[in-house]
């Protein structure tokens, strides 16, 4: 899609984006995209940590035959 765009197209782009925005308004726009930037990447860090800690607490411990309750000794019914 931008491929072929050389420099004097993002010329015409950021012209266009001037004169539908305005001067004063790009500063807050630009603040307002780093902000939502800042709190998105907070959000996928925090997904993150939540996930690895789900991770660490479903960890089934593996049991034993002594463990289980069941005697190694005794042969099952039939």
């Amino acid at each position: 899609m931008f491929a072929g765009m050389q420099g004097w197209h993002l010329l015409i782009v950021l012209a266009v984006i001037l004169l539908l925005f305005g001067a004063a308004k790009l500063p807050a726009l630009a603040k307002s995209m780093g902000q939502s930037a800042r709190v998105f990447k907070g959000e996928m860090k925090a997904m993150k940590d939540d996930d690895a800690s789900r991770a660490d607490s479903t960890v089934v411990e593996p049991t034993t035959v002594k463990d289980s309750g069941i005697d190694p000794e005794t042969p099952p019914r039939a």
